[in-house]
């Protein structure tokens, strides 16, 4: 598995220092994958502190945000990771991704949290692609090139991106809510610091890459393009409905942006000397089916994550500790997905049938997540989540190494980036979307039965812990068919991913 790095003769990097580079990486993929993740479950709390009335309106921007940044500069860094190395963007990434962790701990109201977690996104962009890509190189199983049936993943990088993306996905809230109830929602990113600090160290004195004597031109204009469009596809889905009509000139404006920057990009792709996605990578039959099953896969989790922690808290009174124990199931889930997608390939022989698999395992579970009640037995939830993250598990993560290894190594970095945006594009989307739905539902059906929690259409969680029996009951029962509208909308989304 670990095995010293050569330059041709020259050895840049002996094993005890791959080894040591290697938990660097695991350490920044790991807060990159956490730090979006663990607000899922402690953003109610950060509403609660810092916005009780307006705050579930504005609650999705804390992901959203994170995860739009994210996905705008995530081709870029692959682009010039490809074509400058890894390690400076990477080195880059971390500095942003620390100023923003300490900025998001000292954050006084919602609006500077939401501005800091941009931030935060700006530098996990490049945290989670350049560190696969590292990985990708420094593991990569050479077998596989040699292979003749089905692509097979490698131990190293495969296996290892399903635990991280797993641990990542799941462990986020569970740490999260644990962290808020015992310290406060501060400390969620305030702990990153020293562990920031250590591995910004040793990449920068201890990572040695293979140098890449190939110097060519960055697509910045065709970068550009594509986060203009990300930026006003993902505004669309935001503000349509909700801050503004569909039918007005903002949002008419936006969708006519976005159309018109889609249109541009492939225009740059297609007459570029050196575009930024060669859309010659679309030949290669995984990472065409793995592109747009991202973008579904994305839009059908973010409702399961957000709001099955939503649910639990509001919905069940549960602290953001104990509701993330349940979300936990989802983290054995994903480990258990390792054999199970394994299993799916040595049997049908071909990779497809683990996304076909992938997508059925979260669409049944988010579809009977329908129909929770007040009163649903947290086994039940638990065993949900477990198999929620068995298809989690493998469409994130056994799914990203498979197209890994499918594409050439010059094409790693950009290959890496491009599911990634895919995948945080379908996730803000659907953050996006669910945010609508639950804040048009609770404006049609909170009334004055819920008292002193009704502030004209908007649920205040502040008042919660305050209302009489009745009153407390109906609020809180408007809030759960408001998310259970959301996992049925999610189940749909992910069977078709299917």
């Amino acid at each position: 598995m670990y095995a010293p790095v050569y330059d041709g003769p020259v050895l840049l990097m002996s094993t005890p220092k791959v080894k040591l580079v290697a938990a660097a990486c695991i350490t920044v993929l790991l807060l990159s994958i956490l730090d979006i993740n663990i607000v899922s479950a402690v953003s109610w709390k950060m509403v609660d502190d810092l916005d009780p009335v307006h705050g579930i309106g504005k609650l999705p921007w804390l992901t959203s945000c994170y995860a739009l940044a994210d996905c705008i500069v995530v081709p870029l860094y692959g682009k010039l990771a490809d074509e400058y190395g890894a390690k400076p963007l990477m080195i880059f990434g971390l500095g942003v991704f620390t100023v923003g962790s300490l900025l998001c701990g000292l954050a006084q109201n919602l609006t500077e949290l939401i501005v800091f977690r941009t931030v935060q996104g700006l530098g996990a962009g490049g945290l989670t692609a350049i560190t696969l890509v590292v990985t990708g190189i420094l593991f990569g199983d050479q077998e596989d090139e040699a292979s003749e049936g089905p692509i097979k993943p490698s131990n190293a990088v495969g296996i290892g991106a399903s635990v991280m993306f797993g641990l990542g996905l799941a462990l986020g809230p569970t740490l999260g809510g644990l962290i808020a109830d015992a310290m406060n929602w501060r400390w969620v990113f305030l702990l990153n610091l020293p562990l920031l600090v250590a591995a910004f160290l040793i990449i920068v004195f201890e990572l040695k890459m293979p140098t890449n004597p190939v110097r060519r031109k960055v697509d910045f204009l065709g970068a550009a393009l594509l986060g203009g469009f990300g930026a006003c596809a993902l505004l669309v889905a935001e503000w349509g409905g909700a801050r503004y009509a569909w039918g007005s000139p903002t949002v008419l404006s936006l969708a006519a942006g976005a159309a018109l920057l889609a249109v541009a990009f492939v225009w740059r792709s297609l007459t570029a000397p050196e575009p930024l996605v060669s859309l010659a990578l679309m030949r290669n039959s995984v990472f065409r089916a793995m592109m747009p099953m991202s973008l579904i896969a994305g839009v059908g989790v973010a409702g399961g994550l957000l709001y099955v922690s939503g649910y639990l808290q509001i919905g069940r009174g549960l602290s953001t500790g104990r509701s993330g124990l349940l979300v936990l199931c989802m983290a054995v889930g994903i480990l258990a997905s390792i054999p199970v997608a394994k299993g799916i390939v040595t049997l049908f022989g071909k990779f497809k049938y683990l996304l076909v698999a992938a997508g059925i395992f979260q669409a049944v579970v988010l579809l009977l997540f329908g129909w929770l009640g007040p009163d649903t037995s947290y086994w039940l939830i638990g065993l949900g989540c477990f198999v929620l993250g068995i298809g989690m598990g493998q469409s994130l993560g056994l799914g990203l190494q498979y197209m890994q290894s499918s594409v050439a190594k010059e094409d790693l970095g950009v290959a890496t980036s491009s599911l990634r945006f895919c995948q945080q594009l379908g996730a803000t989307a659907g953050f996006a979307l669910y945010s609508t739905i639950v804040a048009r539902y609770l404006n049609g059906h909170l009334s004055s039965a819920a008292g002193a929690a009704d502030v004209n259409g908007n649920l205040d969680t502040g008042a919660l812990s305050k209302l009489p029996g009745d009153q407390y009951r109906a609020a809180v029962g408007v809030f759960i068919d408001a998310t259970n509208v959301v996992f049925i909308v999610a189940g749909v989304v992910s069977l078709a991913a299917g």
